[in-house]
């Protein structure tokens, strides 16, 4: 299903949207995706921090490719966009929160952007700062920015968070504003990115579970599948840009 344009929407509805289709990716990724010992929880509240989706380490040993029926993959993620870096990501900074779940160590995330993560200075350097902390700790991640950027992220999110590990130019491919990237993390860092734009199918998205190994999230199947399960009074709006007026009688 093509993406719709959720910019012409109060950010209150995209919230509404973006927990089900939260809610949406960890059922697909629990329900075979993931290998044994790993699960996808929604909104594990952290210290000062609260991503979207957790895959939770519950075993010591990593998962091995071929252990969920060859869902895994040790191949490199095929986006249009790869950067990679042998540099020591960020200075070592004091009193710094090691990020962990009850039921284990966290070696995945997944963040979906949403308006308020780009509503001003302080959003978005929270939203950096927090990717910054999970990627420095060796855990994996990975963002879906469906939003177009902004003066606070002119080339999108991805510029500013791969500048904490390495500043390079980086440009939005012409008619493509908005982009997925995986971020592998220990060792080495790389990212995937793939650029799109409202009115494509969203691409399957990159999630790594442990250094050169990732699964591929089905982003445009469990859009879709949330998009069929909204209201028809939401769906009406997002695919006109106008609100329904309460004080008009049918």
């Amino acid at each position: 299903m093509p993406l719709h344009d959720w910019t012409r929407m109060p950010a209150g509805l995209f919230h509404h949207f973006h927990q089900h289709w939260s809610i949406e990716i960890a059922k697909r990724l629990n329900q075979g995706m993931l290998p044994k010992g790993l699960s996808a929880l929604i909104e594990q509240r952290t210290p000062q921090k609260e991503p979207d989706v957790l895959a939770v380490e519950r075993q010591s040993s990593y998962p091995r490719p071929g252990a969920n029926g060859g869902l895994l993959l040790v191949e490199p993620p095929a986006t249009k966009i790869v950067r990679r870096s042998a540099k020591e990501a960020y200075s070592k900074r004091a009193n710094r929160i090691v990020v962990r779940h009850h039921l284990g160590k966290i070696v995945a995330v997944i963040e979906i952007v949403s308006p308020g993560n780009k509503s001003g200075r302080a959003a978005v350097r929270d939203f950096v700062e927090k990717t910054s902390d999970f990627l420095r700790e060796g855990i994996h991640v990975s963002i879906v920015d469906a939003f177009p950027p902004t003066p606070r992220d002119p080339v999108g999110m991805h510029k500013l968070i791969w500048d904490e590990i390495s500043e390079e130019e980086f440009a939005l491919p012409e008619g493509k504003d908005r982009l997925i990237a995986a971020y592998e993390a220990g060792g080495d860092y790389a990212a995937y990115v793939e650029p799109f734009a409202v009115g494509d199918e969203l691409p399957d998205m990159p999630l790594f579970l442990a250094p050169g190994v990732h699964i591929q999230v089905p982003l445009e199947s469990t859009y879709g599948a949330t998009w069929d399960a909204s209201p028809e009074e939401l769906r009406l709006a997002v695919e006109t840009g106008v609100l329904p007026n309460p004080d008009v009688e049918d």
